[in-house]
């Protein structure tokens, strides 16, 4: 599997090239700010753009859906939209192949309802649910418990060897593990639904004093 992670603009969003190297099938994720720069990457190096992916429908993550379409004929899919080549519907669980891997959706509501992530070959792109360090913004109430779940339930269940590949570049470094993740990440190392609330009610007061940015 090949990954190219791009610095987008915006608020240091984060996009995506994911391909197959033998059939040169390749897979975009959250093409906002500057899509050009894919694009013209996928021509350089001889990819096929067969799926233009977002991980929710936050507007900084699909700005660039029109000039991505633009540019390769692909049409974006979000949370259940269906591709019309393999009339796959983009829901939990589903899985879309590109080339000899697939691309597995996980629904990771919670930042916002339709949240995913794709897991690819041991790679798991995850938008704005989980950083490096940090977790995606949510209310106090139902859209943190959400979120609790979606952490906890899907991407904790994932092997720790997956590597993590954030939406913004948020964190201490572009991308991490799940593993690294489930010992460092202060939101994940919380005991119960509760401390996890707690730290997101009091998440400004905890960066300033263990000097996170």
């Amino acid at each position: 599997m090949f990954v190219k992670q791009f610095h987008m603009g915006g608020d240091r969003n984060f996009g995506y090239l994911v391909a197959d190297p033998d059939s040169r099938q390749a897979a975009v994720i959250d093409p906002s700010y500057t899509p050009e720069q894919i694009a013209s990457f996928a021509q350089e190096q001889g990819y096929e753009i067969i799926y233009v992916l977002n991980t929710h429908g936050h507007e900084d993550h699909t700005n660039g859906n029109e000039t991505m379409a633009e540019l390769s004929g692909v049409q974006a899919l979000g949370y259940g939209d269906t591709d019309p080549h393999t009339e796959v519907v983009i829901e939990d669980d589903a899985v879309l192949p590109l080339g000899e891997l697939e691309i597995r959706v996980i629904h990771t509501p919670g930042h916002a309802p339709d949240a995913v992530c794709y897991l690819v070959n041991g790679a798991v792109f995850t938008g704005d649910t989980l950083f490096v360090g940090k977790v995606g913004g949510t209310d106090l109430g139902e859209e943190a418990r959400a979120e609790y779940h979606s952490l906890h339930k899907k991407l904790l269940a994932l092997p720790d060897t997956t590597v993590v590949y954030p939406g913004h570049d948020v964190g201490v470094a572009p991308f991490s593990t799940i593993g690294d993740e489930r010992l460092t990440n202060p939101f994940l190392t919380q005991p119960n639904y509760e401390a996890f609330v707690d730290l997101k009610r009091n998440w400004a007061a905890y960066k300033e004093e263990h000097g996170i940015a």
